[in-house]
């Protein structure tokens, strides 16, 4: 990122010094892709809710279709979509056979409760929506860099959720015929000057992490979830990843416990981080079907490519004293 802040020049200027920005972001581009393993076309965007909405609104599609359980940056996008429910944390191939002309969105990994809601029907996924004629969206903020990319049309990816900067992600594209343009950058498709520093430490820290290493550093948190979820409720609806999870206390409200283990070092949230300063319940939750009631006692807890066994052996401890 340094060196890219040194790049000052815009990278869409003709100069010699636009020259030089503009190479040191397409090779940005070519490294992620090349992390990712995507062979499509990759739009740089400020985040993930930029680049729904680019594919929610820009999508050559008559319709809209979303699962009940996206982030809230999908319903502000798309807020007329067609909802289609989650059976036993995944969604249904058969409810998105009737996808003629729409865009169907669907998150790989659920932000509030670490479900994988296409564990082992990612590909009948979208061969259901393009032999019904439309077009697959998955949102990967949460899995992306940590799990390879699922089969899809188009992919969201968020920067930050993998250990890059803030204010940078991805739309991936199969093909640019898929969405229609908007003027300006990015070949057309995103207003807005490209963040040159942003892509530069995208790419790295996509370089710096990996697959592989990031598979070593779940290992060693499964012990920890078993600690943890031996003191409460687990809320996992269907598979679940390892980096996110969401459980319930016996008795303290989420708000309540939020205070407490801040108090105590420890950042976790009520729901999404994007809408955990509200005290309603959580749309997320009761589309999962979790009970009023538990809802309201549940927190969600993520782990990072920086987080050490003796932290995750503290919260644990943590956890345990407060139940």
């Amino acid at each position: 990122m340094e060196e890219g802040f040194r790049l000052w020049a815009n990278p869409s200027s003709p100069h010699a010094e636009g020259r030089k920005a503009r190479a040191a972001l397409e090779d940005a581009r070519e490294r992620i892709k090349a992390a990712l393993g995507w062979n499509g076309e990759l739009i740089f965007t400020s985040g993930a809710s930029e680049a729904l909405w680019i594919a929610l609104n820009r999508a050559k599609v008559e319709r809209r279709i979303v699962s009940a359980v996206e982030h809230d940056a999908v319903f502000r996008a798309a807020p007329d979509a067609e909802v289609v429910p989650v059976t036993d944390g995944e969604v249904n191939p058969e409810t998105l056979s009737n996808s003629a002309g729409a865009l169907a969105a669907v998150q790989y990994v659920n932000s509030e409760t670490g479900t994988n809601l296409m564990p082992y029907v990612q590909s009948k996924l979208a061969e259901s929506v393009r032999d019904g004629g439309g077009q697959l969206l998955v949102d990967c903020s949460q899995s992306a860099g940590k799990i390879a990319l699922p089969e899809a049309d188009m992919l969201v990816v968020s920067a930050h959720k993998f250990g890059g900067p803030i204010g940078i992600g991805a739309l991936l594209v199969r093909d640019f015929n898929l969405i229609d343009p908007v003027g300006g950058h990015e070949r057309g498709y995103r207003q807005g000057t490209e963040n040159l520093p942003g892509a530069m430490g995208m790419a790295a820290a996509l370089e710096a992490g990996g697959l592989d290493s990031w598979a070593t550093t779940v290992e060693q948190h499964f012990d920890f979830k078993n600690a943890l979820f031996s003191h409460g409720e687990v809320i996992a609806p269907g598979s679940q990843c390892s980096h996110i999870f969401a459980v319930a206390h016996p008795t303290l409200s989420a708000q309540a416990l939020l205070i407490r283990l801040d108090a105590m070092g420890f950042a976790v949230s009520a729901g999404s981080a994007c809408s955990s300063g509200t005290l309603k319940k959580s749309r997320v939750l009761d589309a999962f079907g979790v009970p009023d009631d538990v809802a309201a006692r549940t927190i969600r807890v993520s782990l990072g490519w920086s987080t050490t066994p003796e932290e995750l052996e503290r919260f644990a401890a943590a956890w345990a004293s407060l139940c």
